[in-house]
């Protein structure tokens, strides 16, 4: 094994940082080597935190239960769909529900709040639940429940 140079890529955590504010998204996380940082916005200021891999939980969002009540499948809807794309903030496995054969959290032409979740992104065996970042009105679902997804990939329209 090479040695290491010690410290942290502050450029990259900048740059983070930067993307949070661009995507009004409230956490993202990357990895490198052994090394996973994960930048988080807090009410009024965006934190840093480096471990080595692996971290073994991450913060979840609070459980959605109206959304759950709807039965509709997660086809996916045409990328022309009107409003601002929801991007993934990592890469993993997208889910639409939060367990196989329960229905979906959201569903196209539903009304979600800030914060509600809009799906499961599993991401080494640690299961992420993705606040919808804005409230509105969702006009395009662009993913396929289990499809693998990257950071930054659109998975959800809302208008």
């Amino acid at each position: 094994m090479s040695p290491r140079k010690p410290g942290i890529d502050q450029q990259l955590i900048r740059d983070l940082a930067a993307i949070l504010d661009d995507t009004n998204l409230t956490e993202i996380e990357v990895e490198q080597d052994e090394l996973r940082i994960r930048v988080s916005r807090q009410p009024s200021a965006v934190h840093a935190v480096a471990a080595p891999a692996p971290v073994h939980a991450l913060p979840q969002a609070a459980p959605v239960t109206d959304a759950e009540a709807s039965k509709q499948g997660s086809e996916p809807s045409s990328p022309a769909a009107g409003g601002k794309p929801v991007p993934s903030p990592m890469v993993g496995t997208a889910y639409a529900a939060p367990s196989p054969g329960a229905a979906p959290f959201i569903q196209v032409g539903q009304s979600v709040r800030e914060g509600q979740t809009l799906l499961i992104i599993e991401a080494m065996k640690t299961m992420n639940q993705i606040p919808a970042p804005r409230a509105g009105k969702v006009t395009a679902i662009l993913f396929e429940d289990g499809q693998p997804v990257e950071f930054g990939e659109p998975l959800v329209m809302i208008e």
